[in-house]
């Protein structure tokens, strides 16, 4: 069962994206970025590494340098739980 974006923001993670810069393996002159967003815990950053390790690992285009940014997008004091509904009309 997979854990909802919700309850991860509750468990203290929060969203990290990040921009990966690369050189083409044909054009080495040539530098390409690309996007990875997921949620992740800080100062860690586990899920970040795995990717930066599997981008080793099985792409052929070799990293020029990484910018991440992360942001918790739910503190503690933020949540509350609410009881009732009214609708009005």
């Amino acid at each position: 069962m997979e854990t909802s974006e919700t309850e991860l923001m509750l468990k203290g993670y929060g969203l990290t994206t990040a921009e990966f810069f690369y050189r083409m393996p044909d054009h080495q002159s040539v530098l390409n970025s690309y996007l990875w967003q997921d949620y992740d815990l800080a100062p860690d950053h586990p899920k970040l590494f795995e990717f930066v390790e599997f981008w080793q690992r099985e792409i052929e285009g070799p990293l020029h340098s990484v910018r991440f940014t992360h942001r918790k997008l739910v503190a503690a004091g933020e949540w509350r739980n609410v009881v009732g509904e009214f609708t009005l009309n």
